[in-house]
């Protein structure tokens, strides 16, 4: 059973929530944020906002107890590495035993905690139990991770945020997400189109939150001059490999396999944007300029858990058949070393003097 906690609740008047004095401090200050986002013309933040006004609610015994026997289940089922799945099993069954959850009456702990148990034996990145303060529908999976949905907020929907040139020979491409193929296969046609004209280009992917595979290899498609595998995808759930290759027809022009191409890239670089990254930097397509990336490569599926919990399980394991491994945990390692925030200025200072070293034509 979940109720709404409050630890000092006063009395309200009727038809209006009864809010512990933390709550009201924490509603009066998020309602001044929103008032200045207001007031300065920034309405689609306001579309990040929901979080800041969720409330905490209170998990009892039974509840934690089903969402642990449904957790173990879902791992049992669907993680990419059964042993370790059995691992985390034992785990949380130990710590059950050992009344370690107990104490924990918050929604929000609860799933945090849970996460934490299973990262200390799977060290997985993409692995987290999450917690819902709106009821989920039963028989409907979530269909969003809360990562995702706060950079998709924050970004356009395509996730193409920037195409310009730096100087009349070097482009520059910023990259926020991968969202679904279909929402981005225009613009990255506008983009390489109007980009056309370079002789290098610079893709920046410092704050790319992930997306869709679909639309990393629809990207490589641009920098490549062939047909080029680009990964293999093992699934726990079929037990079969699906290969990935770029595609032959695009709506925009091709870059080619010859210009010089950098990637940007760095601690929030996650998930599809270090696909994106690392297939580029293993194919010998461009040099990764920055610092090491977030370190998550397993494909993921959202499971129900209960009426307010959902976990994120990596069901699949990508493979490049180039190095026969994959970014999981390591991260992407750069070409060239750089704080975040110089990388543009050491790229474009990188590709200049790549220009000026060329042959004229």
């Amino acid at each position: 059973m979940i109720t709404e906690r409050c630890d000092n609740p006063r009395i309200s008047r009727p038809g209006f929530p009864i809010l512990c004095s933390a709550r009201r401090k924490e509603l009066k200050r998020n309602l001044f944020i929103l008032s200045i986002l207001l007031s300065l013309g920034l309405v689609g933040t306001v579309v990040a906002l929901p979080d800041l006004f969720r409330p905490d609610l209170s998990v009892d015994g039974t509840t934690r107890a089903q969402t642990i026997d449904t957790l173990v289940a879902r791992l049992d089922q669907h993680y990419v590495f059964h042993d370790k799945a059995k691992q985390i099993e034992m785990l949380l069954r130990q710590r059950q035993h050992d009344d370690a959850y107990g104490a924990i009456t918050s929604g929000e702990q609860f799933a945090a905690q849970l996460t934490a148990d299973m990262a200390s034996v799977a060290h997985d990145l993409h692995m987290k139990v999450k917690f819902s303060p709106k009821r989920l529908r039963p028989g409907v999976e979530p269909d969003v991770m809360p990562r995702a949905a706060s950079g998709a907020a924050r970004g356009r929907h395509d996730g193409v945020e920037n195409a310009d040139h730096l100087s009349p020979a070097i482009g520059y491409l910023r990259i926020s997400s991968f969202p679904p193929r279909a929402a981005v296969a225009g613009a990255y046609a506008s983009a390489l189109d109007k980009l056309s004209d370079t002789d290098a280009l610079i893709v920046d992917v410092r704050d790319n939150s992930g997306g869709d595979p679909a639309s990393v290899a629809l990207l490589i498609s641009y920098f490549v001059d062939r047909p080029t595998r680009l990964n293999d995808v093992w699934s726990r759930d079929s037990g079969r490999t699906t290969q990935t290759w770029t595609e032959g027809a695009l709506d925009g022009r091709r870059y080619g396999g010859t210009k010089p191409v950098a990637i940007l890239a760095g601690p929030g670089t996650a998930s599809a944007g270090e696909d994106f990254t690392y297939t580029m930097q293993a194919l010998k397509r461009a040099a990764v300029v920055g610092a090491r990336t977030w370190g998550g490569a397993h494909p993921i599926a959202l499971y129900r858990l209960g009426d307010h919990f959902f976990a994120a399980i990596p069901h699949s394991r990508t493979i490049s058949p180039i190095t026969r491994t994959n970014w999981e945990g390591a991260g992407v390692m750069p070409d060239v070393a750089a704080p975040p925030a110089a990388a543009l200025a050491v790229a474009q200072d990188m590709l200049r003097r790549q220009l000026d070293a060329a042959p004229s034509p």
